[in-house]
């Protein structure tokens, strides 16, 4: 028995050391797991922050596309409506130089009518002249041929009523004038300073009744009237061009160019 008992001591001792040092094992491994999980735990963190921020990232992209896309659509439709616009721009720009040509070929053809009419005049002035003579009072003035003469000529006085055979002569030159240009409408046109235009009156009509009576001037296309002369007195005859004839003209020559 007393042999024995070391034995059992010793076997006790070694086991109680045996004991310790597996515990002493154990809470190192413990320790061990310990810092394994706190490290775990901070990298599940982490990656728990990198997926939180991933869905923030996620979240922001998809708003952002869908924000992308609606700007794409508004500005496809932009475009869209910005084509429209230019082409319909583009057809109203050619509508309207259409009808800047159209209406510069219409005015063309008006100045090329007024042109003709006011050359036909001058012409027609130079003849006039050959006719009563180099010192012939006779102008051009706004498409009319006008002569005058002088009631010192026509009559002898400014207050007679009588033609002198000067004036006769003179009338006479003046129907020739007035037949050769038939396409003009003729006016006796009594001119008067003092305002007594009942003189003034039968002067004209006492040039008219000669033209008419006694040079073979038909009645159709002549025409008798006063007015204040600003300064200037006498008989003044204006062959007129016939103006409704020449807007009629105008007219047909607007309808070609349409």
């Amino acid at each position: 028995m007393r042999t024995k008992l070391p034995i059992i001591l010793l076997f006790a001792l070694f086991s109680g050391i045996a004991l310790g040092q597996k515990k002493s094992e154990l809470f190192a491994q413990i320790e061990e797991l310990k810092s394994e999980k706190q490290e775990l735990e901070q990298e599940l963190a982490s990656v728990k922050r990198e997926v939180s921020s991933s869905k923030a990232k996620s979240e922001t992209l998809k708003t952002e596309n869908v924000s992308l896309r609606e700007a794409n659509a508004t500005l496809l439709k932009n475009l869209t409506s910005f084509s429209e616009l230019s082409k319909k721009s583009s057809e109203n720009v050619n509508k309207t130089l259409a009808a800047l040509q159209q209406k510069e070929k219409q005015l063309n053809g008006i100045n090329e009518m007024i042109a003709s009419n006011d050359s036909t005049a001058i012409v027609a002035l130079t003849q006039v002249k050959k006719t009563l003579g180099e010192n012939a009072n006779a102008n051009f003035s706004e498409g009319d041929i006008i002569l005058s003469g002088s009631l010192n000529t026509l009559f002898g006085s400014d207050s007679s009523m009588e033609l002198t055979d000067e004036g006769n002569e003179w009338l006479a030159r003046v129907a020739d004038i007035i037949k050769a240009n038939p396409d003009r409408k003729t006016e006796v046109v009594g001119l008067n300073i003092t305002g007594e235009f009942a003189t003034t009156y039968d002067q004209a009509i006492a040039v008219t009744k000669r033209l008419t009576d006694s040079l073979g001037v038909t009645t159709e296309k002549l025409s008798t009237l006063v007015k204040d002369g600003n300064f200037k007195e006498g008989i003044a005859i204006k062959l007129r061009p016939n103006y409704e004839d020449f807007y009629g003209k105008v007219k047909e020559s607007v309808k070609v160019a349409q």
